[in-house]
């Protein structure tokens, strides 16, 4: 494992098209929304900007079209600090998502559309395995195709790499991968989809932990919405709330605030509960604004709420 604190991140970018309105339409029905937005989002390139804005040495993998939107995708590295190892296909189309805010809650409902990030192979995973080898810390989540980041696990396990496997969306795992896992963070719903069970309090959140952990997960991590953030290890179950920053406005993109401030925190060498808080901390001024990646706040933000 390298001495230095490089995070490397697997996943895709999408043009995020966000439409608030007060409920989502019915089939076959049309309604007046309240206001649309395009932006920078995709789960991964969310957690690269996040670890960017809190100062982290971060390299993003992924594949993008050749158009406009992966124009977009480069400038928001840029002025966010992430390096760029993507590829750009011309051949495909840089991804985007829909993304469905409720005015009253904030909360979201999304489609993602991967485009080039799809054709993401375990081939093109060889071809960075130095960038992983060199990292402190490897995430990846699961819009890309599962083998891919079956493969970017292995090889950063290989090397002594912290891995992190944010297991959104949630898909169908083949058992080995959970053992290639230092760090799994999948929230309520993902756990729930993991297991088998309804994970709703921080009680059920435990039990669900303790099956993942039986698969050979090294710490578990379930993410809770208001109820802030579970840290469940085979010697500890520590249950971290959620801190205040103000009136929520925009949940979405909250899970990759949280795993870009874990990973930072984790290549900074803090013990993991820290590590989370500063993950916690990340996410709950992330939902006091519009938007995902732009919603993203720096260090600075991030120290003042740990420390009130």
């Amino acid at each position: 494992m390298s001495t230095s604190q490089h995070i490397s991140v697997l996943g895709i970018f999408v043009a995020d098209t966000s439409y608030r309105a007060d409920r989502p339409p019915r089939m076959g029905e049309t309604i007046l929304g309240n206001s649309f937005a395009l932006g920078p989002g995709g789960k991964g390139s969310n957690q690269a900007v996040a670890i960017g804005r809190l100062g982290g040495d971060v390299t993003m993998m992924t594949r993008l079209g050749d158009d406009d939107f992966a124009d977009m995708a480069e400038n928001i590295w840029r002025d966010s600090g992430v390096k760029s190892a993507a590829i750009r296909d011309p051949n495909s189309y840089t991804g985007a998502a829909y993304i469905f805010v409720e005015e009253a809650s904030g909360d979201n409902a999304i489609i993602v559309c991967p485009g080039a990030a799809k054709e993401i192979t375990p081939a093109h995973i060889e071809e960075n395995a130095a960038l992983i080898r060199n990292s402190k810390v490897f995430i990846t989540q699961l819009e890309q195709p599962v083998p891919t980041a079956h493969k970017a696990l292995q090889i950063a396990r290989g090397a002594g790499v912290l891995t992190i496997l944010n297991p959104a969306p949630a898909a169908e795992l083949d058992e080995g991968i959970f053992a290639l896992c230092d760090y799994l963070t999948p929230n309520e719903t993902e756990a729930g989809e993991l297991t088998g069970m309804t994970v709703e309090t921080v009680d059920d959140a435990r039990k669900a932990a303790d099956a993942l952990l039986d698969k050979g997960v090294g710490n578990v991590i379930v993410t809770l919405g208001a109820q802030g953030a579970l840290l469940h290890t085979k010697t500890s179950s520590e249950h971290l709330p959620a801190f205040n920053a103000g009136p929520v406005v925009e949940t979405t993109g909250a899970g990759d605030a949280f795993n870009g401030g874990l990973a930072v925190g984790l290549a900074q060498g803090l013990d993991p509960l820290d590590a989370m808080r500063l993950g916690g901390a990340t996410a709950s001024i992330s939902v006091t604004r519009k938007g995902t990646a732009p919603s993203m706040p720096g260090m600075d933000e991030v120290q003042r709420l740990l420390s009130k």
